[in-house]
């Protein structure tokens, strides 16, 4: 394949996998004419990357990204990253944006910039390049109202040439033996001024994906698995996390199972109150109310105030601003609540299945995976064998993960063919002969 040429099977014919040239300094993507008596946040570039690299363009008011998203529109690739925190908000703080393109680096900063106009770029043709990007881009949307319409992602492309979910350190390494900094992992980017190291992490983290992909790309070219990795991208980014169902979040305090009919209408209503007010708050959930406290509440539901107030795990600050009040009425709501309105999430789809033949066609997948250099989670996990083998929809049943193992699957539970083993102890499928083997003997 020719590295200066397009990737077959892209979504675009004229993207073009060429290996960046070293980052080299561009002009300035900031305004020089910056109000520096606003907040210390919006400060221009100089202040607020002493000493940088001349490459890290920092992008802190409107002319500069409006400059940016002018360079990014004939970009036929980009890398791109965020830095965010989830800690002290329901939705992520968004503290930095990194985007790689054509041997440049820009660093947005969304606490002086909106980064909204980035929307023009994402919705181009430009494929935008990225590293276990499912998190980037639900900030990234949240951010700024949509995703890039591609993606490549190299962590899952990775999973195609047999590395297991590498990290982004690990995978630079072993692909192109370049060591990325790391000190920076768990600073606060959103204090202000950033630091030169923050910066270096930052810049870091963008600056080889695009060579990244070149590299990626060609080997899978090579071994014909191009197409597979991308329409693997696109399934699995494009189906962006659906909107949180308030009812349902009761289903991430554990054990729901075990719970009374009773609990589970108190959890659930409790639950939802408490992700409503987390997100019109913009609150962690458990600065609202914490996880013991929920489920304490579930198990004895107080009847007024005073008996919340001496709940387990219940903190006076979760009761302010009529609070208890709220918590008492979604108690209500719960111990009033129908049977069949009670949420449950559906059930284990591994039961139906015969364990003995699930193990059996674990064991091919597996042996497949193996031949193939392939990461095994990949290509299919137990639940994708498991609903394949009850007749359920599965991801086994289309695409390229039906040609590699779910046709030879179907063939063997289908009895077209019989399992066996090679004396190097591999699983083999041969025709069935159709002739049952003789039992072993009874006991006399």
């Amino acid at each position: 394949m020719d590295p200066a040429g397009p990737v077959p099977g892209s979504p675009t014919s004229t993207l073009a996998l060429t290996s960046p040239e070293p980052a080299k300094p561009t002009r300035p993507l900031s305004s020089d004419t910056a109000d520096t008596a606003h907040d210390a946040r919006s400060r221009p570039a100089a202040d607020v990357t002493p000493g940088v690299n001349p490459a890290a363009n920092m992008v802190v008011d409107a002319t500069g990204l409006e400059a940016l998203v002018a360079e990014l529109a004939a970009a036929p690739c980009y890398g791109i990253d965020t830095e965010f925190h989830t800690e002290r908000t329901y939705v992520p703080d968004l503290a930095l944006i990194q985007i790689a393109w054509d041997g440049n680096v820009a660093l947005v900063d969304p606490l002086a910039v909106d980064p909204a106009p980035l929307a023009a770029v994402f919705g181009g043709p430009g494929v935008a390049v990225a590293h276990a990007a499912s998190q980037d881009l639900d900030v990234l949307g949240a951010a700024c109202g949509t995703v890039p319409a591609t993606v490549f992602d190299t962590q899952i492309v990775a999973g195609f040439l047999g590395m297991s979910t590498p990290s982004l350190s690990r995978l630079v390494g072993q692909t192109l033996g370049v060591r990325l900094p790391k000190a920076d992992r768990l600073s606060d980017w959103l204090e202000r001024p950033i630091s030169e190291r923050q910066i270096a992490y930052a810049v870091s983290d963008v600056a080889h994906l695009l060579e990244l992909r070149t590299v990626l790309a060609e080997r899978l070219d090579a071994l014909g698995r191009l197409e597979w990795a991308l329409a693997e991208c696109a399934e699995v980014l494009g189906d962006r996390t659906p909107a949180r169902v308030p009812e349902e979040a009761w289903w991430r305090l554990g054990d729901i199972r075990s719970m009374s009919r009773r609990s589970r209408g108190v959890a659930q209503e409790v639950a939802a109150w408490r992700e409503r007010t987390a997100a019109e708050t913009n609150r962690p959930r458990r600065t609202v109310l914490s996880d013991l406290a929920l489920l304490a509440i579930s198990q004895r539901p107080p009847r007024d105030g005073a008996e919340l107030r001496r709940t387990r795990g219940v903190d006076g600050r979760h009761l302010t601003g009529g609070r208890a009040r709220e918590i008492v009425q979604a108690v209500e709501r719960g111990l009033a609540l129908p049977a069949e309105q009670i949420r449950m999430p559906a059930e284990n789809r591994d039961a139906p299945a015969s364990p003995a033949a699930v193990a059996i066609c674990s064991g091919l997948v597996r042996q497949i995976a193996e031949d193939l250099d392939f990461d095994q989670s990949l290509l299919a996990t137990r639940a994708d064998i498991a609903q394949f083998l009850c007749g359920e929809p599965s991801r086994l049943d289309s695409g390229w993960r039906r040609d590699i193992a779910g046709e030879p699957l179907r063939r063997l539970v289908e009895g077209d063919v019989a399992a066996a083993f090679d004396r190097r102890g591999h699983i083999v499928l041969e025709e069935r002969s159709r002739r049952p083997a003789s039992s072993p003997p009874g006991p006399s």
